[in-house]
């Protein structure tokens, strides 16, 4: 395929690309990859065209009109993408500039990882090669200075009856809650812990969330104290509060992120599939559960925390050995030492 012109960088400090299909999850990722590189990404967000949405990331020929005008040159020194339309344009970017654009692609791109300078994968996504770099969960901006300031933000809800249960929750996946009728079930055992012990439980929603689980939610806890964040009407989302403040969160089991996310704080963190559930989510959980990470709704509250997951700066250090050593490369400069 032709490629469009490549000029390159001008400025001391490097061009960096966050690509996404705009999913604020897949963001996310790329942006706390970015953040603990210590570089100042700038946010791409794409919608590919047909074809090429439909069988991205393999190639067609005229790729690069697939991201017009989203992506134009100059070309990035570092392009990080998460998703698999983003995985279509970092691997253009490697095609187009060569070893002058260094791609890392987050999550599993389901093609040979070798079209990718480095490949993320969380260890369920059973992606294995010499430029993959394996996580438990996903990569997340969540720290003891991420913690501090959601505390600070939203310190009200230190004075609020404890223990503060924050429950976080997602929508309606394949092999996870499908209907209303099973989400009332994983909510039922913590309205009764909540009625049982008292304490606070910190209710948050995603845009996932369909309108029939919240209106379930709004009638589900007759007892206990209940902050409801419901959405931007209801003030600044307090979802970083909830994590710092919470001496224990629960999760509905969609979401990956959010349960790698209440991971990363360093307190007890509960969820439940559905009975029988398999694939790569089942996978997910059962190696939470194994490091000791996860347990189930109706677990007794553990005797010590878990220590936090929190694998994004390791990660971040992995990417940063290999971009050096292919800059070195291109120059012909020793590799920094680590």
């Amino acid at each position: 395929m032709s490629a469009p012109d490549r000029p390159g960088s001008d400025t001391a400090a490097p061009r960096v690309w966050a690509i996404s299909d705009g999913a604020a999850g897949n963001e996310r990722q790329a942006l706390a990859l970015a953040a603990a590189l210590g570089v100042e990404a700038e946010v791409k967000r794409i919608a590919l065209r047909a074809p090429w949405r439909w069988v991205a990331p393999r190639w067609l020929r005229g790729a690069q009109r697939a991201f017009e005008p989203a992506l134009q040159p100059p070309w990035p020194d570092l392009a990080i993408g998460c998703g698999r339309h983003a995985a279509l344009a970092t691997r253009a970017l490697r095609a187009w500039n060569g070893a002058s654009t260094f791609t890392v692609q987050i999550l599993d791109p389901r093609i040979d990882p070798a079209a990718f300078d480095v490949v993320i994968a969380p260890r369920h996504d059973g992606m294995h090669g010499p430029n993959v770099i394996e996580t438990l969960g996903s990569l997340n901006p969540i720290d003891d200075a991420w913690l501090a300031a959601g505390r600070a933000a939203f310190a009200p809800l230190a004075g609020l009856p404890p223990p503060l249960t924050a429950l976080l929750v997602g929508g309606p996946r394949r092999g996870a809650h499908a209907g209303t009728a099973a989400f009332a079930a994983f909510v039922a055992p913590i309205a009764r812990r909540l009625e049982r012990e008292g304490g606070t439980l910190l209710v948050t929603v995603s845009r996932r969330t369909p309108p029939a689980w919240r209106a379930h939610l709004h009638g589900a806890f007759a007892s206990g104290c209940v902050q409801f964040w419901d959405g931007p009407e209801d003030g600044p989302n307090p979802y970083a509060g909830y994590l710092a403040h919470a001496a224990r969160i629960a999760v509905t089991p969609d979401s990956v992120n959010m349960l790698s996310e209440a991971c990363a704080v360093g307190v007890p963190v509960l969820s439940r599939l559905p009975r029988g559930a398999r694939g790569r989510l089942a996978a997910f959980h059962a190696g939470l559960r194994d490091a000791g990470r996860l347990f189930d709704l109706d677990d007794p509250t553990p005797g010590s925390p878990p220590a936090p997951l929190r694998e994004t700066a390791t990660v971040a250090a992995e990417v940063r050995r290999r971009w050096d050593a292919q800059r070195a490369a291109n120059t012909g400069a020793p590799t920094p030492s680590p």
